[in-house]
């Protein structure tokens, strides 16, 4: 059953092969991949969950489980496959769930969390999953990424507007060290803007002492799912699409874009165990990430990207446990300084999405209209944009395009 899962092209590196590969700018990788986690997508959660009248219990074991069980697969996949990979949550999917917990009960949208887990691993281990990746022209995919991480980069240029005395020093260090590689390989640009950002957070006393809690640790609540036809027919397929389409497909298509060759049919299985064990403690499905991973492959050798994998799992596993601390103190900055951390991260990985795109001459056209309804932000039958701009793309190649999709076949 399990012999469609790819083995490890390299032997288990020791702790000694693991601290000599991890440098400054895997450190700031992980780093940046972490806080980005930790703000805006844990905002989301935070958002859907007050909206679906979750209790802080429920919220807070959803938090854990989501960072602590994901932290723990990305560090063992990292480890072992020696390749960024970078566990999290679907975001789309989150926001799926937000409607159903108006009209069902929690338990009832754990067990479409139980079902996706299942049908996740089926849909792994058959191969199906590695043979339908295999059908989606690259352009059109990281048309779909650009698309994503489109909004990243304006909030960069919306943060110099509206918060220009945080953000405009961040920007200004960032593209310094960038235009100085001697003293960029010193002091990665990211990690720069990050001192730069908090040192101007202190010194205008921006940093929200209100905000500051004490120092608090995660309580997992185990969670009994109650049987929903309802809720079955209502997110376990567009979860499912969302975490082996939407949220794998960008992952994938970053890590191919970087250089790397992503175990498609592992990623599917580990998803689907994931989110097995998310669901125990309320939490959302288990997918692989795709603007993390961008930020851990954003810069250096690629051969050691996979520590920036191991030092965001650490991370993981930490805010999982001290979640009420964390989480305190992200809402205690600014906006724009989240804002600008994460969009100049993206910067690399956004231009790398667009010539990946448009680059090579092929599937030109869907790739624009990938990008386009990416970018659109509309839903339609409950399934974000993403989803839908890989569709719409498809078509329109398949349409307009046919020369493309000969050639690939070859």
């Amino acid at each position: 059953m399990f012999s469609q899962i790819e083995t490890p092209a390299a032997p288990r590196p020791t702790l000694r092969q693991v601290l000599r590969a991890l440098g400054t700018t895997n450190l700031a990788n992980g780093l940046i991949g972490f806080i980005f986690a930790a703000t805006g997508p844990f905002a989301v959660i935070l958002s859907v969950g007050t909206r679906g009248g979750l209790t802080s219990t429920e919220l807070a074991s959803w938090v854990f489980g989501v960072f602590f069980i994901n932290g723990l697969l990305s560090i063992a996949l990292s480890w072992r496959y020696q390749i960024p990979l970078a566990f999290g949550w679907t975001i789309p999917g989150t926001v799926l769930v937000g409607p159903a917990l108006q009209h069902l009960p929690f338990s009832a949208v754990i067990a479409a969390f139980y079902a996706t887990s299942l049908l996740i691993f089926a849909l792994g281990v058959s191969g199906l999953v590695k043979r339908l990746m295999s059908l989606l022209p690259m352009p059109i995919v990281m048309g779909m990424v650009a698309g994503v991480f489109l909004r990243f980069g304006l909030d960069v240029v919306r943060a110099l507007d509206t918060d220009a005395a945080i953000a405009a020093p961040m920007v200004l260090i960032f593209f310094l060290c960038s235009a100085l590689p001697a003293f960029g390989r010193r002091l990665p640009p990211v990690i720069a803007a990050l001192l730069v950002g908090g040192l101007m957070i202190a010194l205008l006393g921006r940093l929200n002492a209100t905000d500051l809690g004490a120092l608090g640790f995660a309580q997992p609540l185990l969670q009994a799912p109650t049987w929903s036809w309802g809720a079955m027919l209502e997110l376990v397929v567009p979860l499912t699409i969302t975490v082996l389409v939407v949220q794998n497909g960008q992952g994938v298509a970053v890590l191919k874009a970087a250089g790397h060759e992503p175990p498609i049919t592992l990623i599917a299985v580990a998803c689907g165990v994931g989110s097995a064990l998310s669901a125990t403690v309320g939490a959302v499905s288990t997918c692989l990430t795709g603007p993390t991973n961008a930020l851990l492959t954003s810069s250096g050798d690629k051969a050691r990207h996979y520590t920036g994998g191991l030092v965001f799992g650490c991370l993981a596993l930490m805010f999982g446990v001290l979640a009420p601390t964390f989480t305190s103190l992200t809402l205690a900055t600014p906006q724009a300084f989240i804002m600008v951390l994460a969009g100049l991260a993206m910067l690399r990985a956004l231009q790398s999405a667009f010539v990946s795109s448009f680059g090579s001459g092929k599937f030109t056209l869907g790739a624009l209209i990938s990008l386009l309804v990416t970018v659109a932000d509309v839903s339609l039958l409950n399934i974000g944009s993403a989803f839908w701009g890989l569709v719409a793309g498809f078509v329109v190649s398949w349409l307009m395009e046919r020369d493309d999709f000969k050639t690939q076949e070859r």
